[in-house]
Formats: C-alpha cells, structure tokens, sequence
C-alpha cells in the first residue's frame, strides 16, 4: 500500500457538519450525495460534478485535494481513499465535516 497517493473529492456539508455554513439536513445531504454518485456511475465527470456541487474549498480545482500522506486527512476519509485503486470512485463516505465521494486520482 501506498505511502501517500493522490485524491479528488466531492463534499456535501450539512446543518451541524464540521466547519459547515450549509443549511440543508443531514438526510437532505445525503439523498443528494446518493443522487451525485449514481450521476457519475452514469457517466457523469467527477471533476464537473465537484465544480457544481461541492462544499469544499476544492472544489474550484474540480475537487482536487493533491497529493497527500497518511495521517492527513481524517481516520474515514484516509481509509476510504487509500482502499481506492487509481480512477476509482468511493461510495459515500462520512466524516465529521459530511458526506463525501472519493476518486484516487494517481
């Protein structure tokens, strides 16, 4: 298994998440991250899907987060994205901060 790897990522904050100003329910957020990924099992582009949906920061480079190590991201998100092969895409993934979909992107 890889020391660090390389991961795109697609947030859905709500109501009481970690750092979230979002509004919506946790239930709204997650039928909506649902409806995302079944999008991209379509054939929807993550990196478009990102740009027009994401709460992150990141969104913005298509949610690109960059390389990073093990330990830098929280316990559900690390464990998540280091599980991925390359250009695969996560199912929902909890974390403190909402619901998030993963794609390793090395």
């Amino acid at each position: 298994m890889p020391d660090q790897i390389r991961a795109a990522h697609i947030l859905l904050m709500y109501k009481g998440s970690m750092r979230s100003q979002a509004s919506r329910s946790k239930d709204e957020a997650l039928t909506a991250i649902t409806e995302i990924l079944e999008e991209i099992k379509e054939g929807a582009d993550f990196e478009a899907m990102a740009r027009q949906y994401s709460d992150c920061p990141s969104s913005e480079d298509g949610g690109d987060l960059g390389v990073f190590p093990k330990g830098a991201m929280v316990p559900e998100f690390e464990v998540a994205a280091f599980s991925l092969a390359s250009g695969e895409v996560s199912g929902v993934v909890e974390t403190p901060f909402g619901f998030h979909l993963i794609q390793r992107t090395d």
